[in-house]
């Protein structure tokens, strides 16, 4: 960052002043009737992120609960279409993806994110971005064999061709969680058995 910009940016963060709102986010979730977090499904390219996520969201509008996923691909269409997939691209990826996910929580919405997100250390300040007390993270535990076997967008293959550089799981590395809250393994586990289990680990919060 140059001399002139670091200035221009301390003087912008001078005068910005957070809004306060007299609706507040409790007020949201007594409105409708149930609590509003972050469903964060993370694992490898063709593991079953997205298809597992819709599942549950289809389950949870079903219920009559206020529901939004965020996917990647979608995501990269619009609000992220700027970014590259370098260690940076990905970082500020999924900090830009947390910053809505907040935004949609105060609003008293469940949400749902289906992203590679292959590094801990994103993982964690996505918790730090909407509170710990919002965040359930799944992983999505799928062998990258099984993942390169359906590979329907054909990138595994291109990945191992050399057409697509940093790709994670060939030439790009994936941090498996640490302590997820839930492991979904779709090689073992139907999407109804799967969406069963997420269910009622947030039961709860139902």
């Amino acid at each position: 960052m140059s001399v002139k910009s670091f200035k221009e940016k301390s003087i912008m963060s001078k005068n910005i002043v957070l809004q306060d709102y007299q609706i507040s986010k409790i007020d949201r979730n007594l409105l409708n009737n149930h609590q509003s977090f972050l469903l964060w499904f993370t694992g490898l390219s063709g593991s079953g992120k997205s298809t597992i996520a819709n599942a549950v969201e289809d389950a949870l509008h079903r219920l009559g609960k206020h529901t939004y996923t965020l996917d990647g691909d979608n995501i990269r269409h619009g609000l992220n279409k700027d970014l590259g997939f370098t260690a940076e691209g990905r970082t500020e990826n999924i900090r830009r993806i947390a910053e809505v996910a907040n935004l949609m929580i105060d609003a008293g919405i469940i949400v749902l994110a289906a992203f590679v997100s292959p590094y801990e250390k994103n993982r964690n300040e996505i918790k730090n971005i909407v509170g710990k007390e919002n965040y359930i993270e799944i992983f999505v535990d799928t062998p990258l064999g099984i993942c390169e076997e359906r590979d329907v967008k054909g990138l595994y293959k291109k990945a191992r061709e050399g057409t697509i550089k940093d790709f994670t799981g060939i030439s790009a590395p994936y941090e498996t969680p640490k302590n997820p809250d839930i492991i979904i393994k779709t090689h073992q586990m139907s999407i109804p058995k799967s969406v069963e289990k997420i269910l009622n680990y947030i039961g709860e919060k139902l």
